[in-house]
């Protein structure tokens, strides 16, 4: 899953439920290593039919055309990478839920809570997303997870559920 309890942090005062620490992310279905594979492979194969025309003149017509596709697929894979560069951090303590949001190109977000009047609400449909999955009980509602799939969603709102729950005793 794209998505992650970290290890809690041991609370000083014992009879405190420790801090939990959730890491979500997108999901990635080319990872750089296979972006590596991909363009070599589309390389190559874009290359095969050249070899019938080496040594012509028409080798230098075709060659300019062939290597725009190559870098048009390298810069969308890329500007995709660049993009999806979102994790969302959500920290719940006993005395306050924060949940930050880095995105792409350096933006960042927050929002904080105190987590016994936050709610997890998830939305079957309405939402940008079906099952949309938010936050309720601070300044305003927040979402949390919309990169997630539908599975993924569902799964994530009973998790923080029961967290929530644990945390407010």
């Amino acid at each position: 899953m794209p998505y992650q309890w970290l290890s809690p942090e041991p609370s000083p005062d014992l009879s405190q439920p420790d801090s939990s620490h959730l890491r979500l992310w997108p999901y990635r279905s080319l990872p750089r290593r296979g972006f590596v594979w991909f363009i070599g492979g589309t390389s190559a194969l874009i290359a095969l039919p050249l070899v019938a025309v080496l040594g012509s003149p028409v080798l230098w017509g075709l060659l300019p055309f062939l290597v725009l596709a190559v870098a048009g697929i390298w810069f969308a894979l890329q500007r995709s990478y660049r993009d999806a560069e979102i994790v969302e951090d959500l920290t719940l303590t006993p005395a306050l839920v924060t949940l930050t949001r880095h995105g792409p190109r350096n933006r960042h977000a927050q929002w904080q809570a105190n987590p016994h009047w936050v709610r997890v609400e998830m939305h079957a449909t309405g939402g940008p997303v079906p099952h949309y999955l938010t936050l309720h009980g601070g300044p305003r509602p927040v979402e949390i997870g919309a990169f997630l799939s539908e599975e993924e969603r569902v799964a994530l709102s009973a998790e923080l559920r029961a967290a929530f729950a644990l945390h407010k005793g």
